[in-house]
C-alpha cells in the first residue's frame, strides 16, 4: 500500500526541513509533499533541498485546502498528514501513526503530543480532534465534501466525519513530540491575532459539522 506524507506549510522555513528528513528516512513513506501555502519565507526552497516534492501556492489558502491540494497532487492509499513546525519529530512517531491504518486495525489515528510541552500537551489533552498529525485511509478523504473550505477547521471536519459515519478512530501518544506556539513564530500581539483567526475557522467547521 502507497503512503504519502502531506506536509501544509505557512511560514515554516525554521523547522519544516527537520519533519521531511525524519519522513525520507522511512522506507514506508513512498513520498513527501509539502505544500507551501503562500509562504513569504524560503519554505518552498528549504523544503525542496530536503527532498521533498513541494507544490507552491500564490495566496494562503488555509490548511484544509493546501491538504486538499497535496491529496490531489499523488496517489496513495493512506495519506499521512503532519504539520510543518513540529519539534522533536522522530521515526517512532511516524511508524505508530501510520502502522494501524496500513494493517487495518484503524481507518484514522490521531497523534496526541505527550512528555512535549507543558502548553501543547495540556492543549491536546482538552481537545484532541485538533490534533493535525493524522494518517487516514484514501477512500475516507474522498468521502469528506468541501475539505478545501475547512481552512484551520479541517481536523474538526475529519474528527466530526469520522464520528457520524462511524469510521474507526485510534488515538496514538507520541512521546516527546510537540510544535511551535504561533506567538512564537510572530510575536505576542501578531500571534494572537492568528490564533483567533484559526479559533474561529475551528468555530465554524464546528457548527457545519454539527449531528
Amino acid at each position: 500500500m502507497r503512503v504519502v506524507a502531506i506536509v501544509p506549510a505557512y511560514n515554516e522555513e525554521k523547522t519544516v526541513g527537520n519533519v521531511i528528513e525524519v519522513l525520507r528516512s522511512l522506507d514506508r513513506i513512498d513520498e513527501v509533499v509539502v505544500v507551501s501555502d503562500g509562504s513569504r519565507d524560503s519554505t518552498a526552497e528549504v523544503a525542496r533541498r530536503a527532498g521533498a516534492t513541494v507544490l507552491e501556492l500564490r495566496d494562503n489558502v488555509g490548511k484544509g485546502g493546501a491538504m486538499k491540494t497535496g491529496i490531489e497532487s499523488t496517489t496513495a492509499g493512506v495519506f499521512l498528514f503532519l504539520d510543518a513546525d513540529l519539534i522533536g519529530l522522530a521515526e517512532e512517531h511516524v511508524t505508530a501513526l501510520i502502522a494501524p491504518v496500513v494493517d487495518g486495525s484503524a481507518d484514522m489515528t490521531v497523534g496526541i503530543f505527550e512528555r512535549g510541552r507543558a502548553v501543547t500537551d495540556i492543549a491536546q489533552v482538552v481537545a484532541p480532534q485538533l490534533s493535525g498529525q493524522r494518517a487516514v485511509k484514501a477512500k475516507v478523504l474522498s468521502d469528506i465534501p468541501e475539505l478545501e473550505v475547512a481552512r484551520f477547521g479541517v481536523e474538526i471536519a475529519l474528527t466530526r466525519y469520522a464520528k457520524h459515519e462511524g469510521i474507526r478512530v485510534l488515538e496514538v501518544p507520541l512521546k516527546g513530540l510537540t510544535h511551535v506556539m504561533k506567538e512564537e513564530k510572530m510575536g505576542l500581539s501578531k500571534g494572537f491575532v492568528a490564533r483567533m483567526k484559526m479559533y474561529w475557522d475551528i468555530i465554524r467547521a464546528h457548527a457545519a459539522n454539527r449531528d
